[in-house]
């Protein structure tokens, strides 16, 4: 789906997306904010790159971050649920992972963590492992994955 069908789709439905973004720096943002009107369904994004960005702007916990680390599925849930909490969205997509170069041997580059924040749905979260090809590509497959991840909120019928 293409980002102006998701854009109508959400039209559509009432939603109002907003973003929290560390990898990425904005680059979810850019890609819906690109399509001209698209501010009747796009309410704002956090960039959030340092783990001080996240507690202060999407009330992530110290505790989480101390325990779990930022790259982690906990960490983006807690960033989608701050995105939605902070904004006037009834849908958010946070992203939080390494993009490269670099990573470790329990975080390697190119795993991503995302989160999903939608009203009358539980907040999910999923790791991808993009792999390591390269900082511009992860962040691309980064953006790419977080826009499907709206779109299946969109279509697929909701679970109270």
């Amino acid at each position: 789906m293409n980002v102006s069908d998701l854009l109508d789709l959400a039209r559509k439905s009432g939603a109002i997306f907003a973003t929290a973004e560390s990898c990425t720096g904005g680059m979810i943002a850019v890609a819906l904010t690109d399509i001209a009107g698209s501010s009747d369904v796009f309410d704002r994004g956090f960039v959030t790159y340092s783990n001080a960005a996240k507690q202060d702007m999407l009330d992530v916990r110290a505790e989480t971050l101390a325990a779990h680390g930022a790259v982690s599925e906990e960490v983006a849930r807690e960033m989608a649920d701050g995105a939605r909490a902070h904004s006037r969205a009834t849908l958010a997509v946070s992203v939080t992972g390494i993009a490269g170069p670099g990573g470790s041997e329990f975080k390697p580059e190119g795993r991503v963590c995302f989160g999903l924040s939608q009203e009358g749905r539980a907040t999910r979260s999923e790791t991808v492992e993009f792999g390591p090809r390269g900082r511009a590509a992860v962040r691309e497959a980064t953006r790419d994955h977080a826009l499907a991840l709206l779109a299946a909120a969109l279509t697929d019928p909701p679970v109270i």
